[in-house]
């Protein structure tokens, strides 16, 4: 009450409100070299590598990878120069560019983006049996086309 302040409580955070690590690579950053990460990627800049183990990769338009994406979900407004490898989502914004094989369970293509290369849909990619799996970033990904 007279100047006695009440210590300060612990904030107590639910499971569902946990956040996923974000790494940001910003316009005018260049890396060179492999990415992992668990959580998510914002690339506004250029990558020369494989970007690998993702919950979720966003490229800006403007920006670009050099490399092998393999992601969860995948997001692209700019150019991937390689194979893409999203297991459960990718969308190809009207400003895309992917000069490479994709692989995903669920695609969304919007006008005016544009794909060099394979594309294969399954229901369900996993890393178990005879289904297809996850390729590490320094692997390449070959797809298979017909049946």
């Amino acid at each position: 009450m007279f100047g006695k302040e009440e210590p300060a409580r612990p904030e107590v955070r639910s499971a569902s409100a946990v956040e996923m690590p974000l790494s940001i690579v910003a316009n005018g950053t260049r890396i060179i070299g492999d990415i992992e990460s668990t959580g998510i990627i914002k690339v506004d800049g250029r990558i020369e590598g494989s970007v690998g183990g993702a919950r979720q990769l966003l490229l800006g338009r403007g920006a670009s990878i050099h490399g092998n994406v393999v992601a969860d979900e995948v997001v692209i407004g700019g150019v991937v120069d390689g194979a893409i490898l999203a297991a459960e989502r990718l969308e190809l914004q009207n400003s895309a560019m992917v000069n490479g094989d994709i692989e995903t369970k669920s695609i969304v293509v919007l006008e005016g983006a544009r794909i060099n290369g394979n594309v294969r849909i399954h229901d369900r990619l996993t890393a178990t049996g005879d289904e297809p799996r996850a390729k590490t970033p320094s692997e390449p990904l070959r797809i298979v086309t017909g049946s």
